[in-house]
Formats: C-alpha cells, sequence, structure tokens
C-alpha cells in the first residue's frame, strides 16, 4: 500500500506542476483539468499511504479502510486511463494486488490447529 500510495503522489505531483506532460483528451464523457486530477491523486496517494502505514501498526480497522481507499484509486486510474495509459495500467495492477493482499488475510501469530 505504501509503494501505490507513493506511486499515486508522483503522478499527482506530477500532473499539478507540469500539465503538459500528459496528453489531452476532448472527446470524453467527463472534463476535468490535469490539475483537478493531479489533486485527486495525490490525496488518495496520501491516503493510501496512511492506511498502509497503519496496516503495518496492525490496526484492524486499516485493512478496511485500505480496501476501499484502494478501491477509489484502482477507480481514479482506470479514468486516467485517456490522459496516461502505461502509468494507469501500471497503477490499476498495483490496487488490485493491494485489495487481493488485504482480503486474503494472514494467520501470522496464530496457533493453526
Amino acid at each position: 500500500m505504501v509503494f501505490g500510495g507513493t506511486m499515486a503522489i508522483f503522478e499527482g505531483i506530477a500532473a499539478i506542476a507540469k500539465d503538459d506532460l500528459f496528453v489531452r483528451t476532448n472527446d470524453y464523457v467527463f472534463r476535468f483539468n490535469l490539475t483537478g486530477w493531479g489533486w485527486i491523486h495525490l490525496i488518495l496517494g496520501l491516503l493510501v499511504v496512511l492506511a498502509g502505514v497503519m496496516v503495518f501498526t496492525g490496526a484492524v480497522w486499516a485493512r478496511a479502510v485500505g480496501v476501499v481507499l484502494a478501491g477509489f484509486s484502482l477507480i481514479a486510474n482506470f479514468l486516467w486511463l485517456p490522459y496516461y495509459p502505461f502509468w494507469a495500467i501500471v497503477l490499476i495492477a498495483v490496487n488490485i494486488f493491494i485489495i487481493w493482499a488485504l482480503c486474503a488475510g494472514t494467520l501470522r501469530g496464530r496457533d493453526v490447529v
């Protein structure tokens, strides 16, 4: 989660700092300027990193929050596909892995009978 959130933060900073780095699409169902998308990715990335840190500390609620935030990040990257396809596909895969890892659970520290 920390890795995926950090990559989303970088994506957001790149979109905010340099709007002409990404492809502009005119014929799309919804319109956000790239700075708006950058803020969305930056905020989501920060929240995912914070949830990831809380998962490391063992907070039970952080797993559920992490699944929800990774889902939001997955949707945001799906909608980001026309702007920067390669990076969006990579982060979609990372978010799918995050959701799988958080839902799969672990039996560490417990006696299995």
